[in-house]
């Protein structure tokens, strides 16, 4: 009697093993099919194709001008104040500067005099020494002048007329000393490239004309 009721005990535990095994089967084959259904019901993220913008008449229209290349500003050696003032005429003016024609200076100076520097006491030959290094001084900013007058850097090119422009008044007026006030002052406010420009093209004229001027 005792022996049948623990035949009975082992196949009732035996079952229970048996039929929770087969639950677990169900259920996680239950979870995998039910993935399975969210992916295949799951839409597919939509394709954004690229936004080509496309600009018509009207909007070009309204697009700001691109500043053109301002013109060279090399002056030859036989070239004179009234060649410079037609060379400048048809300087580009930024788009957003007034329509209106724009009074270009007429850079016209008396001759280079360096007498002060005789008042100081200096020998003639010694006041030479000093004019030549301020036409070297002058050879080595032009170029500076002209890159910040591309990049518009109107702070830069005040600066360096500042700089030859003190060394030039305490050697000398009229000249390419004058000229160097006028631009100095014109650039602490102005903006206008054609003047601008217009005032450098008379600065390389007047290095080459004090040039002459102390050549012997």
């Amino acid at each position: 009697m005792l022996f049948t009721w623990f035949i009975i005990f082992v196949l009732v535990i035996v079952l229970g093993i048996l039929v929770y095994k087969g639950l677990k089967k169900e259920k996680t084959h239950q979870e995998e099919r039910g993935q399975q259904y969210q992916k295949e019901e799951e839409p597919a993220s939509p394709v954004i194709p690229p936004v080509q913008e496309t600009i018509t008449p009207e909007v070009q229209s309204q697009q700001p001008e691109v500043i053109q290349e301002i013109p060279d500003t090399i002056v030859s050696e036989t070239e004179t104040a009234q060649q410079i003032e037609k060379k400048t005429e048809a300087v580009v003016i930024p788009p957003e500067a007034p329509k209106e024609a724009i009074a270009l200076p007429k850079a016209s100076y008396p001759k280079f005099d360096h007498s002060r520097l005789i008042d100081m006491g200096l020998s003639q030959e010694e006041a030479k020494e000093f004019i030549q290094e301020l036409i070297t001084q002058i050879k080595t900013q032009i170029p500076l002048i002209k890159e910040a007058m591309y990049d518009l850097d109107f702070h830069t090119m005040e600066r360096l007329t500042h700089s030859i422009k003190g060394s030039a008044t305490n050697i000398g007026t009229g000249g390419v000393s004058d000229l160097l006030v006028d631009y100095n002052t014109y650039l602490k406010t102005g903006k206008e490239i054609a003047i601008i420009q217009r005032y450098l093209m008379y600065l390389q004229y007047q290095l080459k004309e004090l040039e002459k001027q102390y050549s012997a």
